[in-house]
């Protein structure tokens, strides 16, 4: 036993690595992964005790665990076999693929990047882009909500900042699962945005396979009390109005709602901003009549480098008003006892004119409206236009800027004149050629909350003047 026994280098090596490998998975990773649980498990209690609705243990579940269960539920095995017959496949083929498709779905939330890292950076990064301003907000109403109910945000979607916005403005409510589209589906985008808790969908696909995972995931959410954001629209405006919505998600959640089992509460938000990041790239792709629109990495990288240098020279005075507002909450029980047809379409249809009653109106989609129906105009004749359109506003009682009308003319004038959209002549503004494209996308995110028994009283402004 006390020999000295000669042997390989190599062989000594492997001893070693094979010894330090059972030492690690037997003690090492153990007591790490404990190190860690136990971490999480304080801060998802300390974090319970802060939020309105606490974190639901469906999204603490293990991703492995809610891809199996997701993966045998009988309503996606039949699926699989459906799958399988009409194309002619295996039916373990099949499943592969329906096991594909949940994990591209199903997230891996963690509570300290959503509470430590998402939320902190979300309130820096709004606050420091933008001046936030809270509009429309019934907080007796939203504070009436029943906690069991499973709670849905339905958002108009203008911006990828509304991820960042909303999830600030929603920190003290609860953890928001978001549905994400494809285009986040790349590293390192990818495993953070999981991690935040937001589930992955292809918005053009067909296949009834993956509708019918996709549709499953979100029901188990909703059953589960999750609290969700979904964007009706399908995905980002490109000419700045309203779209028709996309009832995809809207029609899962409802086809499986039982009153019984848990109420679903539709909450309308509404966001608007002077300055939308993205803005040039839409319009051109509603120009192009596609929605291809991701800039390249070069494009994105020479704006990020423009953006810092201004931060960096003090330059940066921020992208203006982004707004926000809340809108009548729909509860689906009581909905659903009066509507008539469709009840997907009619709950889709009442919630887009929620939301619409209560979009927010900032200083440049106003300025904006008014600039391409007088071109060229007087200052004075523009502030009096604002100044009108501004009493209307307050009359209907919608969100409006809280300044006077010559403040806001003049901040959105500075505005579009540093990005050459207007030309000042003295006491008279012009739009530009590369102004009038959008300025008209800024216009008409507002231009439903006016009628033609509006226009007599901004004429009559304008001569006035």
């Amino acid at each position: 036993m006390t020999q000295t026994i000669s042997m390989p280098v190599w062989a000594f090596v492997l001893i070693v690595l094979f010894a330090g490998v059972t030492f690690a998975s037997h003690f090492l990773f153990p007591s790490v992964r404990w190190f860690f649980r136990k971490r999480a498990e304080r801060v998802i209690a300390r974090v319970n005790k802060k939020l309105q609705r606490p974190i639901e243990p469906f999204k603490l579940a293990h991703r492995y665990d809610m891809i199996q269960r997701l993966i045998y539920d009988p309503e996606v095995t039949q699926a699989v076999v459906d799958h399988a017959r009409r194309n002619n496949v295996p039916e373990n083929v099949a499943f592969e693929k329906a096991r594909g498709y949940a994990r591209e779905i199903v997230p891996s939330f963690s509570a300290t990047a959503y509470f430590s890292i998402g939320i902190r950076l979300a309130r820096w990064l709004s606050k420091s882009l933008y001046r936030i301003q809270l509009g429309t907000l019934d907080r007796k109403r939203m504070a009436e909500i029943d906690p069991d109910a499973a709670v849905v945000f339905v958002i108009n979607h203008r911006s990828n900042m509304d991820y960042v916005l909303v999830t600030y403005l929603a920190a003290n409510a609860g953890a928001l699962s978001y549905a994400v589209g494809e285009w986040a589906r790349v590293w390192p985008l990818s495993p953070i945005i999981r991690a935040m808790g937001a589930y992955f969908i292809r918005r053009n696909s067909r296949g009834a396979l993956y509708r019918r995972v996709l549709s499953r995931y979100v029901q188990m959410a909703t059953r589960a009390g999750v609290t969700q954001a979904v964007f009706p629209e399908g995905g980002l405006t490109l000419d700045g109005k309203l779209a028709t919505p996309r009832t995809g998600l809207l029609n899962y959640i409802i086809e499986d709602f039982d009153p019984a089992a848990r109420e679903v509460i539709f909450v309308p938000v509404a966001l608007n901003y002077d300055r939308v990041l993205e803005d040039t790239i839409l319009i051109a792709a509603h120009k192009s009549g596609t929605r291809r629109f991701r800039p390249s990495l070069v494009n994105v990288f020479i704006r990020l480098g423009r953006h810092f240098a201004q931060r960096i020279t003090g330059r940066f005075k921020g992208y203006g008003t982004a707004s926000v507002s809340f809108g009548e909450p729909l509860e689906l029980s009581r909905f659903a006892q009066t509507a008539e047809g469709d009840l997907t379409k009619a709950v889709a249809s009442a919630l887009m004119q929620r939301i619409a009653d209560v979009t927010p109106v900032p200083g440049v989609p106003l300025v904006a409206r008014h600039l391409l129906a007088l071109t060229p105009a007087p200052k004075d004749a523009l502030v009096a236009a604002v100044g009108a359109s501004m009493q209307l506003l307050q009359d209907k009682q919608i969100p409006r800027p809280r300044r006077s009308a010559e403040d806001v003319v003049k901040d959105a004038l500075d505005r579009m004149e540093a990005r050459r959209l207007v030309t000042l002549q003295g006491d008279t503004v012009a739009v530009t050629e590369l102004g009038a494209p959008i300025l008209t996308y800024y216009a008409n995110s507002i231009a439903h909350h006016f009628d033609k028994e509006a226009e007599p009283l901004l004429i009559s402004a304008t001569q006035q003047t």
